[in-house]
């Protein structure tokens, strides 16, 4: 569960209501958020221009592109992504900016009277009353545009509500979630192309073959046309640039700021979706501003100074990422192996690691075992969490100097103590998206 806390007494009253809920994976369907949105108008049904992502790994990103990208080109966007970090008023972006304490207090009010209606009310779940909350917010306020982030899987998600986008899409595959959306990549693929829809196109990336097939029959069953990368549209890195090509020409950018070597995919994905779609004109520029200018906190994120950073030695490097699942962690310790190896010498790297009960640890550790020096492993507060003992235990026997810490900035203190005073260290927080909320706040980087 989302334990956000705020502030704001309004808003903080409202939050305690949903605490109550059930966090929402373990009842998914659409039929409690069909009933709620009813209730509420059907706000759905009069958002402006929509794109919905889906993707195991790189959706929010992919969205943070397109967000970027609409904006340059001088346009609003509605932005709906999940989970919030910091202050839960990040889950909803109105028109570019996160909703105010105000309109959050009165909006989840309205959701929760709504879904309380009744002897028994809904039965709605807390994903299922934030999601009606942004739909609803959305429709109140004019924008140009709205970006739709699927919260799990796909087919059942509560977003998958929307009937009409201009365009839907599906970041890279892997494994996670596997008690709500199978064992096998096959069939997490299905659940995610159930954002499929008649007559609207749904673009995707390289997948293995099966997976691939898998996407295109669920894809065909809804009527929605696939246009994959590789056949109707292609992307090449090339030194410092970015070179996208669809029928309709070719596009150079940048190459993106965000960190990682596969932050070119994740444009390259939100420029087809941009590019496949009539509804919303985007210039060539507005593609550079995106690679140049978009940033997604906790991803691959260098932390700036602050308590956090002050606890480790002058010239350290403290870097924030909340991937959980073995897929993410193959990004990430490449982008990580990049950062400690640049063509001359090697910094020593070490991770402090916090994982949720219900993530696997040694799938996540098992690629940063040739990259890291040491690891710390800590809590993720508030969460159910894998211990620190067994997190260490997995890390010791891939080979890591490993040791256990009662929270972040005690593994911080103890690396400092640990770490060549000839050779400022980097450190990676890796893990959780909840442990990454709990130390951009520590580190007084809330995001905005």
């Amino acid at each position: 569960m989302d334990h956000a806390t705020s502030t704001n007494a309004a808003v903080q009253t409202q939050l305690d209501r949903l605490w109550s809920l059930s966090p929402g994976a373990d009842i998914l369907g659409l039929e409690r958020i069909t009933a709620l949105l009813d209730r509420l108008g059907n706000p759905q049904h009069r958002l402006p221009p929509t794109i919905h992502v889906a993707g195991t790994n790189g959706k929010g990103s992919t969205c943070a592109f397109l967000r970027s990208a609409i904006e340059a080109a001088g346009l609003t966007a509605h932005v709906y992504t999940s989970p919030h970090l910091v202050r839960f008023n990040e889950r909803i972006r109105l028109a570019g900016r996160l909703i105010e304490d105000e309109a959050l207090a009165a909006l989840l009010e309205d959701v929760l009277d709504a879904a309380d209606e009744g002897a028994e009310g809904i039965g709605a779940s807390f994903f299922e009353v934030t999601t009606a909350a942004a739909f609803l917010a959305f429709s109140r306020t004019p924008a140009d545009a709205c970006i739709i982030e699927v919260g799990l899987g796909g087919r059942l998600d509560a977003t998958n509500v929307l009937t009409h986008p201009i365009a839907t899409g599906i970041a890279q595959l892997g494994i996670d979630h596997q008690s709500f959306l199978g064992d096998t990549a096959e069939a997490i693929a299905g659940e995610k192309a159930g954002i499929a829809k008649a007559g609207v196109p749904l673009i995707t990336m390289r997948y293995p073959r099966s997976v691939t097939q898998r996407v295109a029959e669920v894809a065909q069953a809804a009527g929605a046309t696939v246009l994959p990368t590789g056949t109707d549209w292609r992307f090449t890195v090339e030194a410092d640039r970015l070179i996208y090509t669809d029928t309709a020409g070719q596009i150079e950018t940048p190459l993106p700021t965000l960190a990682g070597p596969h932050q070119p995919e994740n444009l390259s994905l939100a420029i087809a979706l941009l590019r496949h779609q009539t509804a919303l004109s985007i210039p060539h520029e507005a593609y550079t501003a995106a690679a140049l200018h978009t940033r997604w906190p906790a991803r691959m994120q260098r932390l700036h100074a602050g308590p956090l950073t002050a606890l480790l030695p002058p010239g350290s490097q403290l870097w924030l990422d909340g991937g959980h699942n073995p897929a993410a962690a193959a990004a990430i310790s490449a982008t990580l192996d990049a950062i400690a190896h640049p063509g001359i010498g090697r910094s020593e790297v070490h991770l402090v690691l916090g994982m949720l009960a219900n993530k696997d640890p040694l799938g996540l550790l098992a690629p940063f075992a040739r990259v890291a020096t040491t690891l710390h492993a800590v809590p993720v507060p508030s969460h159910e969490h894998h211990t620190p003992a067994a997190l260490a235990a997995i890390a010791h026997d891939l080979g890591l100097a490993a040791h256990t810490a009662p929270d972040v900035a005690s593994a911080l203190l103890d690396i400092t103590e640990i770490a060549d005073p000839a050779e400022p260290p980097i450190v990676l927080i890796l893990g959780s998206l909840y442990l990454a909320g709990e130390v951009l706040s520590a580190n007084d980087e809330a995001p905005d």
